[in-house]
Protein backbone atom coordinates (compact mmCIF):
# COMPACT_ATOMS: atom_id res chain seq x y z
CA UNK A 1 0.00 0.00 0.00
CA UNK A 2 3.04 2.41 0.46
CA UNK A 3 3.78 2.17 -2.84
CA UNK A 4 0.53 2.48 -4.46
CA UNK A 5 0.33 5.38 -6.38
CA UNK A 6 -3.11 7.32 -6.22
CA UNK A 7 -4.76 9.63 -8.73
CA UNK A 8 -4.03 13.48 -6.87
CA UNK A 9 -6.39 15.35 -8.89
CA UNK A 10 -9.58 13.08 -6.90
CA UNK A 11 -7.49 13.29 -3.94
CA UNK A 12 -7.02 17.25 -4.05
CA UNK A 13 -10.85 17.57 -5.06
CA UNK A 14 -12.07 16.05 -1.53
CA UNK A 15 -9.41 18.33 0.18
CA UNK A 16 -11.65 20.99 2.30
CA UNK A 17 -8.62 23.07 0.88
CA UNK A 18 -9.50 22.67 -2.90
CA UNK A 19 -12.99 21.56 -2.58
CA UNK A 20 -14.48 24.34 -4.79
CA UNK A 21 -11.74 24.44 -7.62
CA UNK A 22 -12.88 23.37 -11.17
CA UNK A 23 -11.49 20.32 -12.54
CA UNK A 24 -8.87 22.75 -14.82
CA UNK A 25 -7.90 24.41 -11.38
CA UNK A 26 -7.31 21.53 -9.63
CA UNK A 27 -5.11 19.49 -12.95
CA UNK A 28 -2.74 22.63 -12.84
CA UNK A 29 -1.87 21.78 -9.25
CA UNK A 30 -2.20 18.11 -10.07
CA UNK A 31 0.64 18.31 -12.36
CA UNK A 32 2.84 20.40 -10.34
CA UNK A 33 2.34 18.10 -6.91
CA UNK A 34 4.69 15.23 -6.10
CA UNK A 35 3.72 11.92 -3.84
CA UNK A 36 5.54 11.12 -1.13
CA UNK A 37 6.41 7.94 0.55
CA UNK A 38 7.51 7.95 4.50
CA UNK A 39 8.53 5.06 6.46
CA UNK A 40 7.77 5.21 10.26
CA UNK A 41 10.06 7.49 11.98
CA UNK A 42 10.96 9.24 8.57
CA UNK A 43 12.01 13.20 8.46
CA UNK A 44 10.11 14.75 6.44
CA UNK A 45 11.58 18.22 7.09
CA UNK A 46 13.52 19.57 10.39
CA UNK A 47 13.60 23.12 11.73
CA UNK A 48 15.57 25.39 10.05
CA UNK A 49 15.20 23.63 6.83
CA UNK A 50 13.57 26.15 3.50
CA UNK A 51 9.70 26.32 3.45
CA UNK A 52 9.40 25.32 -0.09
CA UNK A 53 5.69 24.53 -0.22
CA UNK A 54 3.15 22.40 2.04
CA UNK A 55 2.13 18.38 2.53
CA UNK A 56 -1.27 17.11 2.85
CA UNK A 57 -1.57 13.60 4.56
CA UNK A 58 -2.81 10.81 2.32
CA UNK A 59 -3.11 8.17 4.56
CA UNK A 60 -0.71 7.47 7.95
CA UNK A 61 0.61 10.34 10.67
CA UNK A 62 2.80 12.43 11.07
CA UNK A 63 3.99 14.82 13.98
CA UNK A 64 5.09 18.34 14.01
CA UNK A 65 7.39 19.02 17.13
CA UNK A 66 10.13 20.89 18.53
CA UNK A 67 13.16 19.79 20.27
CA UNK A 68 15.71 21.27 22.64
CA UNK A 69 19.10 21.06 22.60
CA UNK A 70 18.92 18.51 25.24
CA UNK A 71 16.67 16.21 23.43
CA UNK A 72 13.23 17.06 25.47
CA UNK A 73 10.51 16.97 22.80
CA UNK A 74 6.99 19.06 22.54
CA UNK A 75 4.42 17.75 20.18
CA UNK A 76 2.95 20.05 18.54
CA UNK A 77 0.52 18.90 16.20
CA UNK A 78 -0.47 15.13 15.38
CA UNK A 79 -1.83 15.27 11.49
CA UNK A 80 -3.81 12.54 9.67
CA UNK A 81 -5.39 11.89 6.50
CA UNK A 82 -6.82 15.01 4.96
CA UNK A 83 -4.62 17.87 7.08
CA UNK A 84 -2.09 19.64 5.79
CA UNK A 85 1.15 21.58 7.33
CA UNK A 86 3.87 24.35 6.44
CA UNK A 87 1.40 26.49 4.80
CA UNK A 88 2.00 29.38 7.21
CA UNK A 89 6.01 29.22 7.14
CA UNK A 90 5.61 29.22 3.24
CA UNK A 91 3.62 32.33 3.08
CA UNK A 92 6.26 33.90 5.59
CA UNK A 93 9.23 32.36 3.12
CA UNK A 94 10.87 31.53 6.37
CA UNK A 95 12.91 28.53 7.41
CA UNK A 96 10.32 25.51 9.12
CA UNK A 97 10.17 26.21 12.74
CA UNK A 98 9.58 23.19 13.38
CA UNK A 99 10.24 19.08 12.48
CA UNK A 100 8.07 16.86 10.29
CA UNK A 101 8.09 13.31 11.38
CA UNK A 102 5.91 10.27 10.70
CA UNK A 103 4.56 8.24 13.03
CA UNK A 104 3.38 5.16 10.85
CA UNK A 105 4.16 4.89 6.98
CA UNK A 106 2.37 7.63 5.30
CA UNK A 107 1.78 8.70 1.61
CA UNK A 108 1.30 12.30 1.31
CA UNK A 109 1.20 15.16 -1.51
CA UNK A 110 3.71 18.00 -1.52
CA UNK A 111 2.14 21.21 -2.79
CA UNK A 112 4.98 23.59 -4.42
CA UNK A 113 5.47 27.24 -3.16
CA UNK A 114 5.49 28.73 -6.96
CA UNK A 115 2.34 26.30 -7.59
CA UNK A 116 0.74 27.84 -5.04
CA UNK A 117 1.57 31.14 -5.45
CA UNK A 118 0.46 30.98 -9.08
CA UNK A 119 -2.84 29.62 -8.47
CA UNK A 120 -3.77 32.27 -5.82
CA UNK A 121 -3.16 35.06 -8.50
CA UNK A 122 -5.57 33.06 -10.90
CA UNK A 123 -8.62 31.93 -8.98
CA UNK A 124 -9.99 33.87 -6.00
CA UNK A 125 -12.03 30.93 -4.20
CA UNK A 126 -8.62 29.49 -3.29
CA UNK A 127 -7.31 32.83 -1.97
CA UNK A 128 -10.39 32.40 0.35
CA UNK A 129 -9.82 28.37 1.40
CA UNK A 130 -6.50 28.85 1.71
CA UNK A 131 -6.54 31.90 4.12
CA UNK A 132 -9.92 29.86 5.92
CA UNK A 133 -7.63 27.21 6.72
CA UNK A 134 -4.68 29.47 7.76
CA UNK A 135 -7.19 30.86 10.36
CA UNK A 136 -8.59 27.79 11.60
CA UNK A 137 -5.25 26.95 12.51
CA UNK A 138 -4.61 30.03 14.14
CA UNK A 139 -8.19 29.16 16.07
CA UNK A 140 -6.94 25.64 17.06
CA UNK A 141 -3.39 27.49 18.13
CA UNK A 142 -5.27 29.91 20.28
CA UNK A 143 -7.51 26.84 22.11
CA UNK A 144 -4.45 24.88 22.56
CA UNK A 145 -2.78 27.55 24.84
CA UNK A 146 -6.22 28.38 26.37
CA UNK A 147 -6.28 24.58 27.58
CA UNK A 148 -2.69 24.22 28.35
CA UNK A 149 -2.91 27.40 30.44
CA UNK A 150 -6.09 27.11 32.33
CA UNK A 151 -7.26 23.68 32.12
CA UNK A 152 -5.73 20.94 34.66
CA UNK A 153 -3.57 17.79 33.22
CA UNK A 154 -7.08 15.60 33.84
CA UNK A 155 -8.94 18.10 32.22
CA UNK A 156 -7.22 18.21 29.13
CA UNK A 157 -6.95 14.54 28.87
CA UNK A 158 -11.27 14.49 29.34
CA UNK A 159 -10.92 17.04 26.36
CA UNK A 160 -8.97 14.62 24.47
CA UNK A 161 -10.95 11.91 24.85
CA UNK A 162 -14.29 13.99 24.17
CA UNK A 163 -13.03 15.95 21.12
CA UNK A 164 -14.67 13.83 18.46
CA UNK A 165 -17.73 14.07 20.67
CA UNK A 166 -17.73 18.14 21.00
CA UNK A 167 -20.62 18.86 18.33
CA UNK A 168 -22.71 16.88 20.52
CA UNK A 169 -22.86 17.44 23.52
CA UNK A 170 -25.68 15.87 24.81
CA UNK A 171 -23.93 12.46 23.56
CA UNK A 172 -24.75 10.25 26.23
CA UNK A 173 -24.31 6.23 27.36
CA UNK A 174 -20.95 4.32 26.41
CA UNK A 175 -18.21 5.86 23.98
CA UNK A 176 -15.11 3.86 22.57
CA UNK A 177 -12.26 5.98 21.58
CA UNK A 178 -8.79 4.61 19.97
CA UNK A 179 -5.71 6.73 21.11
CA UNK A 180 -4.23 7.82 17.94
CA UNK A 181 -0.30 8.13 18.53
CA UNK A 182 1.17 6.24 21.60
CA UNK A 183 1.02 7.62 24.99
CA UNK A 184 4.01 9.54 24.71
CA UNK A 185 3.32 11.33 22.47
CA UNK A 186 -0.29 12.30 23.44
CA UNK A 187 0.97 13.21 26.45
CA UNK A 188 3.55 15.88 24.67
CA UNK A 189 1.15 16.72 22.93
CA UNK A 190 -1.00 18.11 25.99
CA UNK A 191 1.89 19.56 27.82
CA UNK A 192 1.83 16.59 30.11
CA UNK A 193 4.53 14.22 30.86
CA UNK A 194 4.20 10.37 30.35
CA UNK A 195 4.15 9.48 33.85
CA UNK A 196 1.48 12.19 34.55
CA UNK A 197 -0.57 11.10 31.39
CA UNK A 198 -0.62 7.46 32.47
CA UNK A 199 -1.30 8.55 36.27
CA UNK A 200 -4.12 10.46 35.41
CA UNK A 201 -5.55 7.47 32.70
CA UNK A 202 -5.60 5.19 35.77
CA UNK A 203 -7.11 7.60 37.90
CA UNK A 204 -10.24 7.83 35.89
CA UNK A 205 -9.98 4.33 35.39
CA UNK A 206 -9.95 3.57 39.50
CA UNK A 207 -12.80 5.83 39.77
CA UNK A 208 -14.97 3.79 37.09
CA UNK A 209 -15.27 6.73 34.36
CA UNK A 210 -12.50 4.75 31.60
CA UNK A 211 -11.32 1.69 31.10
CA UNK A 212 -8.21 1.23 28.88
CA UNK A 213 -6.85 -1.69 27.13
CA UNK A 214 -3.43 -0.38 25.38
CA UNK A 215 -4.44 2.21 22.86
CA UNK A 216 -8.42 1.73 23.41
CA UNK A 217 -10.13 3.46 26.04
CA UNK A 218 -13.76 2.45 26.61
CA UNK A 219 -16.28 5.29 28.07
CA UNK A 220 -18.81 3.83 30.00
CA UNK A 221 -21.26 6.76 30.73
CA UNK A 222 -19.92 10.29 28.58
CA UNK A 223 -22.04 12.40 30.19
CA UNK A 224 -20.50 11.19 33.77
CA UNK A 225 -16.59 11.70 32.33
CA UNK A 226 -17.42 15.29 31.01
CA UNK A 227 -19.17 16.29 34.15
CA UNK A 228 -15.51 15.09 35.83
CA UNK A 229 -13.88 17.80 33.48
CA UNK A 230 -16.60 20.20 34.58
Amino acid sequence: MLNTPIKIQAFLANVPLFRELGSDELDRIALNTQQLHAAKGEILFRRGDPALGFHIVVFGQVKLAFSSPRGDEKVVDINGPGQSFGEAVMFMERPHVVTAQALSDSMLLFVGRETVFDELVREPKFARRMIAGLSSRLHGLMSDLENDSLHSGTQRIIGYLLRDSEDSLELKGALEVTLSATKGVIASRLSLTQESFSRILHDLSARGLIEVRGRSISIPDVAKLRACSD
